[in-house]
């Protein structure tokens, strides 16, 4: 895990941010540099599609949820497990839900 302490929001120890208003497209830029990713359009469509559930849930979905909810919603090719790791190797729902400033999903160890 990078190291999260010369950031210059608040993280938790998971490197979650620890307030969400200081969630920007640089602050998720800045995540995934750390974690050697650039991040492609690919990439943001999920992003926002995690702050957009979010929104309307309150809650980051766990993998099972999120795959689901993406092929509902951007088509089954985007919700296949394959493509989500290709995007976030560290776990799509965890990884994902950090790059888009939410907390940990539920049931992600």
């Amino acid at each position: 895990m990078p190291d999260h302490a010369d950031l210059p929001w608040e993280t938790d120890a998971d490197g979650y941010l620890c307030h969400l208003q200081d969630w920007s497209p640089q602050v998720a830029q800045q995540l995934a540099m750390q974690d050697n990713i650039t991040l492609t359009d690919a990439h943001w469509e999920i992003i926002h599609f995690l702050r957009d559930y979010y929104a309307q849930y309150q809650i980051a979905p766990a993998m099972r949820t999120l795959t689901r909810k993406v092929g509902e919603t951007l088509g089954r090719d985007k919700a296949s497990s394959h493509h989500l790791y290709s995007l976030f190797p560290d776990g799509p729902a965890k990884q994902a839900s950090r790059y888009a400033g939410l907390p940990k999903p539920t049931r992600c160890l």
